[in-house]
């Protein structure tokens, strides 16, 4: 399984990204996320979005950044609005294991490579 993201960049405080995730199997039973690491950080959940597209939301994102995924494209997207400096990370596309959902980075089975995210 392979997870490609795409999207990343710099922006400025206020502005918007939409970053998106090419998956290489349908997943369509599969529980996604996405995660973002500070460097000497731990990886934390940003958003997970399960089979039925019920979505969470880190505190800290809520009403600024919304998940969806379109299972027919094999693609998990992540819009971000109103980026704030504090946001920046490299962002990682995520699937995790069957029977998993909504949990932390210790249930993932699988990780894209990550995409940077600079908000100045």
């Amino acid at each position: 399984v392979q997870l490609v993201e795409s999207g990343g960049g710099s922006v400025q405080r206020g502005g918007s990204l939409r970053l998106s995730c090419t998956i290489s199997v349908y997943t369509y039973s599969s529980c996604m996320a996405w995660f973002r690491q500070i460097p000497g950080q731990k990886r934390e959940a940003v958003a997970t979005i399960d089979t039925d597209e019920m979505a969470t939301y880190r505190d800290s994102v809520k009403g600024r950044f919304a998940i969806s995924r379109d299972n027919a494209k094999k693609t998990l997207y992540l819009q971000m609005n109103s980026l704030r400096p504090e946001d920046t990370a490299v962002y990682y596309c995520a699937k995790f294991w069957l029977g998993y959902c909504h949990t932390s980075s210790a249930h993932v089975g699988n990780w894209g490579q990550g995409t940077q995210v600079t908000v100045s």
